[in-house]
């Protein structure tokens, strides 16, 4: 087996730093050579507020305990090896629960491809209403990231691909099972009903827990779940075209200067001598631009474009502030790429930074652990295929359909042994034909979307049954309503959560209903 060294460099160690920091908290991103892709970030955690440092002063003030449960490593098989356990992270508050004598409801949130201190961080649906329900909190970390890895010396081969095997959704789906099972029992709540929540990826798992264990979880909050971009359901370039869709909302031309630009770099890079030197002094990048590097830039402002489309949240709004610098400096009478150049220094270096370098490779430099980052690469070059490209030019964006063929080379490259199974998703959790299939299966889902997320292209936005609904807002971001409420949260926020929590809170009335019933029966 090649040397971790040696299989970076084969890969181009510029996209690798960028497809581990997009795919490290979700899906591939960016490349810098035709075979290999670029997959937006699905991650809830993109935004300006650093939840990691905010998780203590949760942990703290909801009084959240840290414990490990030993986990068994393979479910699914009795081979010897499969009893293995590991130690999975999970963070229980009592601090609002009315009790098991009371059967009072136990909220769940399934963490992603996150480790725990970001999920307590940055999930407030749990902390501000588990009062309101008399609520028991669970946070539970997903295997393999944070610190529920079943063997961190093993790890240290981090494309070792015996140890990644145990890594997908559905391990992680019974992971959560065996978990709130064990927590039901310790504390003799059989009888207490749960709800599961999720976010992006986590809101996945939401969903999928309830199709998969009803028995366990009475009913689930998935959060900008994009069920649909699997197996060719959703057209590939949906995600870009909300995007763009985005940026034409905010202005028109703001649109079409972001549309030209790419051109214009183009242009300036092949017609002009010192084309890179006046990249170099307009974007005020801190290391020269050399051959090649237009693409690097081109992906870091594509970059820069889905992320603020993302998580365009209020009262911010970053893709009405990139519009407005770019109609600002087009007022100044500046050409098409000082505008952008304008825009890019205006988001990323407001006020005192302005004067600071613009240090490209940092910015597609993962911000957390390697391992996190390379395991979501893992689930992607396995089962979580999102085939996310640009078949046209009809976005703001140049075209680049999405290649399967050549996103598995490179996954093979870089995970010798593994073999890319795209149509793995909806065969085990469906997909096609979802309508149907929720409607005569499924109940006590909220599929809950912004419809500014990409990601709601693929998402579920219309109700399916009295039981399975939609809640979606026009102006909302990638889980937006999962995160901590603020007092001056727009009204649209306060009503989407509000109508969320009437409906869990008509689960629970139901629930209690049936085990009165189903008690007096016995």
């Amino acid at each position: 087996m090649a040397s971790r060294g040696s299989r970076i460099q084969a890969l181009d160690l510029p996209w690798l730093l960028q497809l581990i920091f997009l795919f490290s908290t979700v899906m591939i991103s960016s490349c810098y050579s035709p075979p290999l892709r670029k997959i937006p970030r699905l991650s809830i955690l993109q935004r300006p507020i650093t939840f990691r440092n905010h998780s203590n002063s949760v942990a703290v003030r909801h009084r959240f305990r840290t414990y490990f449960y030993a986990q068994t490593l393979d479910h699914f098989t009795y081979e010897p090896a499969s009893y293995t356990t590991f130690l999975q992270r999970y963070m229980v508050s009592s601090m609002h629960w009315r009790g098991a004598l009371a059967a009072a409801p136990i909220l769940v949130y399934l963490g992603g491809e996150e480790s725990l201190e970001e999920s307590i961080g940055s999930i407030g649906f749990l902390t501000d209403n588990a009062q309101k329900f008399g609520a028991l909190m669970v946070y539970l970390e997903h295997r393999y990231y944070g610190k529920s890895i079943p063997s961190r010396d093993n790890m240290q081969d981090i494309y070792n691909t015996t140890s990644l095997g145990y890594l997908n959704s559905g391990q992680a789906l019974a992971d959560y099972a065996d978990i709130i099972q064990h927590l039901k029992r310790n504390l003799s709540a059989e009888a207490s009903p749960v709800i599961v929540i999720g976010g992006s990826y986590g809101g996945m798992l939401a969903a999928w827990f309830r199709l998969k264990y009803p028995h366990i979880a009475m009913g689930a909050l998935a959060s900008s779940a994009p069920l649909l971009y699997f197996d060719d359901i959703t057209p590939s370039d949906g995600f870009h075209s909300v995007v763009s869709d985005n940026f034409r909302e905010a202005s028109e031309s703001c649109y079409n200067t972001i549309k030209k630009s790419w051109s214009e770099i183009d242009r300036m890079v092949l017609d002009q001598d010192n084309g890179l030197d006046m990249l170099t002094e307009k974007f005020r990048t801190c290391e020269p631009l050399e051959d090649g590097d237009e693409l690097e830039l081109k992906t870091y402002l594509e970059n820069l474009y889905i992320t603020a489309s993302q998580y365009d949240d209020p009262p911010t709004y970053p893709v009405s502030q990139i519009c407005n610098s770019i109609e600002e400096a087009a007022a100044r009478g500046d050409d098409t790429i000082d505008r952008i150049a304008s825009a890019v220094n205006n988001l990323t270096r407001p006020g005192e930074n302005s004067g600071r370098c613009l240090e490209l490779s940092s910015e597609l430099r993962p911000s957390d652990d390697t391992v996190n980052g390379l395991n979501w690469l893992w689930q992607a070059c396995t089962e979580l295929l999102m085939p996310i490209g640009r078949e046209t030019n009809e976005t703001m964006f140049q075209a680049e359909p999405f290649d399967v063929d050549s996103y598995s080379r490179m996954c093979r490259q870089l995970y010798q042994g593994s073999r890319l199974r795209p149509n793995w998703i909806t065969t085990y959790y469906g997909g096609h034909h979802l309508r149907m299939t929720l409607e005569k299966f499924a109940s006590n889902i909220i599929f809950s979307n912004g419809r500014r997320d990409p990601f709601s292209a693929a998402g579920v936005l219309t109700n399916i049954s009295p039981s399975v609904v939609a809640v979606t807002t026009s102006q909302g971001s990638h889980c937006l309503d999962i995160l901590p409420a603020k007092i001056n949260d727009p009204r649209w926020l306060v009503l989407q959560r509000n109508i969320e929590l009437g409906i869990i809170a008509g689960w629970i009335r139901n629930y209690y209903n049936d085990l009165r019933f189903y008690s007096t029966e016995k």
